[in-house]
């Protein structure tokens, strides 16, 4: 391989979380999940999101789960409430555990302070009819099904080598080397689960064209890929998107600066140009 090619494969190494964030993130996601069933009546929890799928950045920042309500047990009527209602209620379950938990208009969130996995969304859901499952939204609820964006991440993955989740990585690893702009993330993994097609090239191709295609189309409504959620940029303005627009051609002109250089044969400074976007990620091999 060559210089440019041990610098990719060295991001690529560096964006996995490691076996001590997940061995820790394990432990503290099953506390937390058996915590909840000793006081609810569930029929199921599990692990979901960007962790799920693999496709979460080091440093691991959070953790998603997700807690089956019982419909018939005593938490059932939560059901018939508002979603934040029922947030409410679970934070104050946590609260008996864990001193640092609040909660939004989706879930309720136990923070870990300094931990290397700092934080821990966890959602009170109900199994919704026809399939998926109904979520807090502030004052009512919203239909999701995280089994199917995960099952389609893995098909996609599948049909590009296993090269897609290591992708997804990259360019959310230049998001957050950015400021996390596009917000939230999840948004990449669904432009991407629609942009980028078999067969898959270089990483570093494939992301040039990723940004450029991204940068013409976040303008477009993404919808929810399973089909049952809002559409996942519908919380951005007009402006805001544009404003992406301009952050992604942005990083689409460095990666051309750095493919010019790698054409010119000037490796080294090709890596320092991909350096810009990535930061500490991307080793000088």
């Amino acid at each position: 391989m060559g210089y440019i090619d041990d610098a990719f494969d060295g991001l690529k190494k560096n964006l996995e979380i490691s076996q001590t964030e997940q061995d820790l993130a394990q432990s503290r996601h099953a506390l937390i999940r058996d915590h909840v069933k000793r006081a609810w009546t569930t029929t199921g929890d599990f692990i979901t999101g960007s962790y799920d799928r693999h496709t979460k950045t080091k440093k691991l920042k959070d953790v998603d789960i997700f807690i089956v309500v019982d419909p018939d047990g005593p938490q059932g009527p939560l059901a018939g409430g508002t979603g934040t209602a029922a947030v409410n209620a679970l934070c104050q379950v946590l609260s008996t555990r864990w001193p640092n938990v609040t909660g939004d208009d989706y879930v309720a969130l136990v923070e870990y302070a300094g931990e290397d996995v700092a934080s821990y969304e966890i959602a009170p859901v109900f199994a919704r009819a026809g399939g998926g499952f109904l979520m807090p939204c502030g004052s009512g609820w919203m239909a999701t099904d995280p089994n199917i964006h995960a099952q389609m991440v893995t098909t996609k993955n599948k049909a590009c080598d296993g090269k897609f989740v290591p992708f997804v990585k990259m360019v959310k690893g230049i998001n957050r080397e950015a400021g996390d702009p596009i917000a939230p993330a999840f948004l990449i993994e669904v432009m991407a689960l629609d942009l980028v097609r078999p067969p898959f090239g270089r990483y570093r191709d494939e992301i040039r064209w990723f940004l450029a295609s991204a940068a013409e189309q976040i303008t477009d409504n993404w919808p929810d890929p399973a089909g049952l959620g809002p559409d996942v940029n519908g919380g951005l303005s007009a402006y805001d998107r544009q404003q992406l627009a301009a952050t992604l051609l942005s990083w689409q002109q460095t990666c051309e600066q750095a493919l010019l250089l790698e054409n010119d044969g000037k490796d080294r400074s090709a890596v320092e140009t991909w350096k810009t976007l990535f930061g500490w990620r991307m080793p000088r091999p």
